[in-house]
């Protein structure tokens, strides 16, 4: 059981995880330009049904996502080392167009180099992510990084949110996969912070636009990675994406305090 969920009743305690997930699906895949909102995600997941005239892609979106959720709650149960393999279950699990093409692989890395357009001022910049032929190398340094990390335990509230930063910020710049990476980094930079007890930072579609930009802001200040140069570089750099994810953090945090008082009144 996760340190959130403590002294809650059985019919609360999966109250609370179902809020939780239909939460961090909707504001995930949202960011992504899923046209679900939060009352059709809960019920697409809970009655298992289409909602006429919306994209099929978008349904399989939610359903692939709260199945991801599931696999990360089963990975921080068993309390293993997180491995490749994990990571590429996670990516078929978001990953649910199923494309045919192999320029684009499902659970496995990419093949082929990808990049983002950021608009700094007035410029436009092409920033480029780490390169397929690193990304090897890269992702076993990532997973290193993330075990040396996640075995110091416990972790406080600021040592889980820090952690939360590093591995968001250091995924998203390598760019691992072909798609789906935002999705991935959402969901499994969260270990470190349910392990130490906490509820899932959880990114509001809404300030999509602030999330953007203080990724890119650090990824312009750092440049591409590759082989040899740090994965985390001008920590400092990380200023504005650690209080914006602090900030973020508040809306799952309402939702375990408003068990837990839920609780107190039924006791």
């Amino acid at each position: 059981m996760f340190d959130f969920l403590q002294d809650l009743d059985n019919d609360i305690r999966d109250a609370l995880l179902v809020q939780l997930r239909n939460l961090w699906t909707h504001t995930s895949t949202a960011i992504e330009g899923n046209t679900l909102t939060l009352g059709e995600t809960a019920f697409v997941l809970e009655e298992g049904l289409t909602i006429s005239g919306k994209p099929l892609k978008d349904h399989e979106e939610v359903v692939g996502h709260a199945k991801a959720i599931d696999l990360v709650y089963d990975f921080i149960r068993k309390e293993s080392r997180l491995t490749e393999k994990d990571l590429f279950d996670l990516h078929k699990a978001v990953q649910t167009e199923r494309i045919m093409d192999v320029y684009k692989p499902v659970g496995a890395w990419k093949v082929e180099p990808n990049s983002t357009v950021i608009v700094s001022g007035n410029d436009q910049i092409i920033f480029e992510y780490a390169p397929p032929k690193y990304v090897p190398e890269l992702m076993q340094g990532w997973l290193g990084l993330f075990q040396n990390t996640c075995k110091e335990k416990p972790l406080n509230r600021e040592e889980a949110l820090t952690a939360y930063v590093w591995f968001h910020v250091s995924f998203v710049r390598i760019h691992p996969f072909w798609d789906g990476n935002g999705r991935m980094a959402r969901l499994i930079a969260n270990v470190p912070v349910i392990r130490a007890g906490f509820p899932p930072i959880i990114i509001p579609k809404e300030h999509r636009q602030e999330y953007i930009a203080a990724l890119s802001e650090y990824h312009l200040a750092v440049g591409t990675v590759t082989v040899g140069s740090e994965l985390l570089p001008e920590l400092d750099n990380l200023d504005r994406f650690k209080r914006f994810c602090s900030e973020s953090w508040s809306e799952s945090i309402k939702l375990v305090n408003e068990a837990h008082k839920k609780q107190q009144e039924r006791n």
